[in-house]
């Protein structure tokens, strides 16, 4: 049987221009449809489809998710697949699981957008990141602005963490930042388009090249630091990370992990945090970023004492972080994971 060469070259072009939207949810179904809502009034002019991921919420998101997406109608269209898992194993196992799930007829897209369920695209977000690495070579993920939903601009692009960046955003001091300005983490919004190291995972575009070639998240990593290590991952087998701010999306934020509500710091966070730095710059290095955190975090609870400032950390943090890195020394790094899949989030996150 022959095959039409004009055919090939058009199926080749739509695949290298498709777009899989991937959506985390978890104990959020009703955001979820929302975001996925948005998403999909864009993507209909785009080559790709959207799969919602059910990351083990245990609590009706499945039936909800189902009966959602049934009522309006994406259950018999050719752009939307729903994807279960029967474990939380955070976010980035969750946008693995997305990622690996395809397009909805099975077939790998040219670039996957992760999207967080309380995140909904604005105008041509999608399109606007998807054009940026089409026709820019070497750049191997994009970023959008972000902002909130009473229109404050959220921080979203980032320099990797570093000893020095450990101790500035711990102290929160004018001329220790002025000082340490190049090891500054959040960076000053950009105004224009520009490479960072890392952007947030909230509306993020990734090559399908770069995920084959360095792979999906580690999921060692349950919430926090994930993308941090992806983008790092992926700098250093010469993929760049931009920022794009013509590509905007308004952004609830914590609406699944309850960080804004946090009564204590949950472990996992220590854990991300202490994985990153191991595995980034060893055993050595991860100690001396605790250390400047301790110190910075104990020169701004001096300045609290005596200049009145604001808390600035979630309660007993210090005194968390501390012990954290004291237990670390003695508990085996291996059993760090399978201990989080299988303790139940803290009460703050349900």
């Amino acid at each position: 049987m022959s095959t039409d060469p004009t055919s090939m070259t058009s199926r080749d072009h739509l695949a290298r221009n498709s777009v899989l939207t991937i959506i985390l949810n978890y104990r959020t179904p009703q955001m979820t449809l929302q975001a996925a809502e948005a998403a999909l009034a864009e993507l209909e002019d785009l080559p790709g489809g959207l799969v919602i991921v059910e990351n083990g919420s245990d609590d009706g998101s499945w039936d909800a998710l189902q009966e959602g997406a049934a009522r309006r109608g994406w259950l018999d269209s050719n752009k939307v697949r729903l994807v279960r898992s029967s474990v939380n194993g955070g976010f980035g196992a969750g946008m693995n699981i997305g990622m690996n799930a395809g397009l909805p007829d099975g077939s790998a897209p040219g670039f996957y957008y992760l999207l967080n369920s309380d995140a909904f695209v604005e105008g041509d977000t999608i399109t606007r990141l998807r054009d940026f690495l089409l026709h820019t070579p070497g750049a191997g993920l994009a970023g959008s602005f972000v902002h909130g939903t009473d229109d404050s601009p959220h921080r979203t692009a980032f320099r990797f963490p570093s000893i020095a960046g450990e101790f500035e955003m711990a102290a929160r001091t004018g001329i220790i930042t002025r000082l340490l300005r190049h090891s500054v983490v959040a960076m000053e919004i950009p105004g224009a388009e520009t490479q960072v190291d890392w952007t947030a995972g909230a509306s993020l575009m990734i090559r399908r090249e770069v995920i084959e070639e360095i792979g999906g998240f580690d999921e060692a990593f349950f919430l926090y630091f994930e993308e941090t290590d992806l983008c790092r991952r992926a700098a250093r087998a010469g993929w760049r990370t931009h920022y794009v701010p013509s590509s905007t999306v308004a952004h609830i934020g914590s609406a699944s992990t309850g960080m804004k509500s946090w009564d204590r710091t949950p472990p996992y966070w220590f854990d991300s945090r202490l994985h990153y730095f191991v595995k980034t710059h060893g055993l050595p290095y991860a100690a001396l970023a605790t250390l400047a955190r301790i110190g910075g975090s104990a020169l701004y609870g001096l300045r609290r004492l005596l200049q009145g400032k604001p808390a600035a950390e979630a309660p007993r943090f210090l005194r968390d972080l501390s012990l954290h890195a004291l237990r670390s020394l003695i508990r085996p790094r291996t059993s760090i994971r399978e201990t989080r899949l299988h303790t139940p989030l803290p009460e703050e996150q349900k």
